[in-house]
């Protein structure tokens, strides 16, 4: 197998949760080349999915928290200090890493899509489809907004598939995806006829929304939003903190669970972001996002910054035993991101918006935490810097950062003065991280470098 995009793909496929709701039967049950024959075959390969989704937030944060202005690492050694410095190079093991998480996930997703006809059950059909599709969706998604662009896999491929390892334009996969995310939302169900952890209308109907505006189309996305402002199946939480340690909460649109001390369902990263360890600590806050921090904002700067040692991320405190196998889900949707973009694209590319439905959006998530309103008698105002700010507290260490600044076209200015700040320099190259070395060797030529890196 030369192509590692598929031998890392096919790494551990079509292997299931073992102690959570998504749970369905052994992982051993059916291997990668398994064979489906029935419904709960091809159920299971759904929730196979997901268990390959838990790889994605391992890695995430260092693309889009510690490559902004919001976090940096215990000690700035190491690969991971890369990114905090703006010098990550094309052999970063964390880079190869995510490329393959995603592929992974994709893998599984047309596993799925290859082996529907054996479904017998209609409903279910449909509920697997929309899944897959939401999944495969999300995936190009995020490797478009990392890397630009990159191959689309649309079916299952195997080594001598070579014409679907080429870089395909950013538009090309944000036509893919927008296409996955139209058909998942009319398979998938509601929120409330789903189990929690599993793709849903409303999740589907999110990524959308934020797929929209990454490409402009304003008034498509802010259609989408309004749709899941008046779905009651979503409310913001009443207190900032329960949206964190109330797993499962109504505020969530789409999550990622883990489960506690469990070897094969748990993560590192809780342990990452707080105690870190001598040498190790990643995701910390720098001392620029401490500075905007307001004081009056009660709610969620305890929440933000650990108040037992404000450098750490207070959103991933773990309960579990051990230290290294931590069960807090990584929130990969929630309703107070879903009111922000609603202002973004009210305010439709410009750099400020009076419209007050945009303003009751954003006075929306500043109420529930107690923060001063805009004025809604005709001479409130919203600009572009202010909805920035308010999204990078409301969000914090949630992976949205870096693709906020680079999907409002702010990351040239807005890093490049942090990092001169920090004594580092942001280049436009750094706008996208590089074609993972390792992925060009063995592409034959299908694969070219970004502009800028070696």
């Amino acid at each position: 197998m030369k192509k590692s995009i598929l031998i890392l793909s096919g790494i551990l496929a079509l292997s299931a949760c073992s102690t959570d709701p998504l749970d369905l039967a052994p992982k051993s049950e059916i291997g990668a080349n398994g064979f489906y024959t029935n419904d709960a075959e091809v159920e299971l390969a759904t929730i196979a999915i997901y268990d390959g989704m838990q790889a994605i937030p391992k890695i995430e944060f260092a693309l889009s928290e510690m490559r902004s202005d919001n976090g940096k690492t215990k000690t700035s050694e190491g690969e991971w200090a890369e990114f905090e410095s703006f010098t990550i190079q094309a052999t970063n093991q964390q880079v190869q890493l995510y490329w393959a998480a995603n592929y992974n996930v994709i893998f599984r997703a047309n596993t799925v899509l290859a082996n529907l006809d054996v479904v017998v059950d209609d409903a279910l059909k449909m509920q697997l489809e929309g899944e897959a599709k939401f999944a495969r969706a999300l995936c190009h998604f995020k490797l478009a907004n990392a890397y630009g662009d990159v191959p689309v896999i649309d079916r299952v491929v195997g080594p001598q598939d070579s014409t679907y390892f080429e870089r395909k334009p950013v538009s090309t996969v944000m036509a893919v995806v927008i296409a996955d995310l139209e058909d998942a939302i009319q398979l998938l169900p509601s929120k409330s006829g789903m189990v929690f952890g599993r793709a849903t209308r409303g999740a589907a109907t999110a990524i959308l929304a934020k797929a929209h505006l990454r490409e402009g189309n304003y008034s498509t996305s802010e259609s989408l939003l309004a749709d899941l402002l008046s779905d009651t199946d979503y409310a913001l939480e009443d207190v900032y903190n329960d949206v964190f340690y109330d797993e499962g909460n109504d505020e969530i649109l789409f999550a990622i669970p883990y489960v506690d001390d469990d070897l094969f369902e748990s993560q590192d990263f809780s342990f990452e972001f707080t105690v870190g360890g001598v040498r190790s600590g990643l995701n910390y806050l720098t001392d620029d996002l401490k500075s905007v921090m307001d004081p009056m904002d009660t709610a969620r700067t305890p929440v933000i910054a650990n108040p037992l040692n404000t450098n750490e991320c207070g959103k991933f405190l773990t309960a579990s035993a051990n230290a290294r196998m931590c069960g807090n889900d990584w929130i990969v949707s929630r309703l107070a991101d879903v009111y922000l973009m609603h202002v973004e694209a009210k305010m439709a590319g410009q750099g400020a918006t009076q419209n007050l439905d945009a303003i009751a959006s954003f006075n929306a998530v500043r109420a529930r935490v107690g923060m001063a309103q805009v004025a809604t008698d005709g001479t409130g105002e919203i600009t572009l810097e202010e909805l920035l700010a308010e999204r990078r507290i409301e969000l914090a260490f949630e992976n949205h950062r870096f693709d906020d600044l680079t999907r409002t076209g702010q990351a040239q200015t807005v890093l490049s003065a942090f990092a001169t700040a920090e004594g580092n320099i942001f280049t436009g190259t750094d706008l996208l991280l590089p074609i993972p070395q390792n992925e060009i060797n063995v592409s034959e030529g299908k694969l070219s470098q970004n502009p800028g890196y070696n």
